[in-house]
């Protein structure tokens, strides 16, 4: 596991991960630091490994099988298409950006944002409060960060709003990894309520499970090795555009192996997993249905 990236106090006490700080959030953190520590970095992290330091966290998902081998080259490829994602829609305008479930999300310190952006991170309070431990006062790269205290499964919205959110100015929303370890109802909920507070020109980015893939002889073992440390993948799509259209967003699915990046990071493992497993999830964009 690699080492912190910055100075540890020799007198900082010893803390454990928060409650609600998830194995997903975790492994993407030390697929951050390693990938960090590459001559060119997809994703440059710098605080990834502090993170893992300070929860004392070494280790990835469970087992040991090629699906396990090949997460956090993925995990890197999906952090590069939404940090794409999001400076896009920046680039284009949008002044806001909502990262729902925002886990161990370092975005707002370490991508080159415009001018004005204000970014708003959704996550359970104790995972806030751990992530500015680590943080330690770093300046943020975006105009304005707030965080918004509150759990994606119950009442988050009018805390938004009370942050700054404005429902009138068009949003760029991230759901990068959370919904898939949601129930299908709790998903519907979240959607509901980020298009109820969504303007015209309005955007989403999310992580959805590809239904098709996940009983191939590969995936299937690394779902149950998941589901025994409790992040099991319950929400699945087999037609992620259908879906998203009928919860009032017009969503494409990314044909990852046209992207440089991903065919760099994922082809080495395709002669083990094949094409299909590799693409057991969807990076999946949208607009909200309408908007011009």
């Amino acid at each position: 596991m690699p080492g912190s990236t910055r100075p540890q106090p020799p007198s900082a006490p010893a803390v454990r991960a928060p409650d609600g700080l998830s194995h997903a959030a975790l492994w993407t953190a030390a697929a951050h630091a390693a990938e960090y520590l590459r001559p060119v970095p997809h994703v440059r992290d710098p605080w990834a490994a502090d993170f893992l330091h300070t929860a004392g966290f070494e280790g990835g998902p469970p087992g040991d099988g090629p699906m396990q081998r090949l997460l956090p080259d993925w995990q890197v490829v999906r952090s590069r298409f939404f940090d794409d994602y999001l400076l896009t829609a920046a680039r284009s305008g949008c002044r806001q950006v909502v990262l729902l479930g925002a886990g161990l999300d370092t975005r707002a310190f370490r991508l080159d944002w415009p001018t004005g952006v204000h970014l708003f991170e959704v996550e359970v309070p104790a995972v806030l409060a751990f992530k500015e431990r680590v943080l330690d006062c770093s300046p943020v790269t975006c105009g304005r960060r707030s965080t918004v205290g509150a759990d994606i499964t119950g009442s988050w919205g009018e805390k938004l709003v009370a942050a700054g959110f404005d429902p009138a100015g068009p949003a760029a929303w991230l759901c990068e990894a959370p919904l898939y370890f949601l129930h299908p109802a709790q998903v519907t909920a979240v959607v509901a309520t980020m298009t109820e507070l969504s303007a015209d020109g309005s955007s989403f980015g999310a992580e959805c499970v590809n239904a098709g893939a996940v009983a191939s002889p590969l995936v299937a073992p690394f779902l149950e090795a998941l589901a025994t440390v409790g992040a099991a993948w319950n929400w699945q799509l087999a037609e992620p555009e259908g879906w998203w259209a009928e919860h009032g967003w017009d969503a494409r699915v990314a044909d990852v192996f046209t992207l440089p990046y991903a065919l760099e990071r994922l082809s080495p493992y395709l002669p083990l997993v094949g094409e299909a497993a590799a693409e057991c999830a969807f990076l999946t964009t949208g607009t909200l249905r309408g908007s011009r």
